[in-house]
């Protein structure tokens, strides 16, 4: 899903234009944004969180030459889902062929 079905999905469920779907999301995002980038971590209850989280330098390798090289420390945001989030993808998870053929022989 893209960010255009996005807005299509909110407008349809909250009752509202296209357009106040799509300012509400572009700014709700923006300020995630600016939150994380702050150092805050932001919290959705159920949803799941927000935070930044610090990388150290390590050692990798130049993939053309093999060289070794340093990558530096840096900060990167990262997403945790909450609870409601996972229990609801693993509850859509589709069967998987092996375990269908399994359960027949049963």
């Amino acid at each position: 899903m893209n960010k255009g079905e996005l807005v299509d999905q909110v407008a349809d469920k909250a009752a509202v234009t296209k357009k106040v779907a799509d300012t509400v999301l572009s700014a709700a995002l923006e300020v995630v944004m600016e939150a994380v980038s702050t150092g805050d971590k932001v919290t959705l209850v159920g949803f799941g969180s927000f935070e930044p989280r610090q990388r150290q330098q390590r050692e990798g390798r130049n993939p053309r030459t093999g060289e070794k090289m340093d990558i530096p420390a840096t900060k990167v945001p990262a997403f945790s889902a909450g609870k409601l989030f996972k229990d609801k993808v693993s509850a859509s998870e589709p069967e998987k062929p092996a375990a269908k053929a399994a359960a027949k022989k049963k």
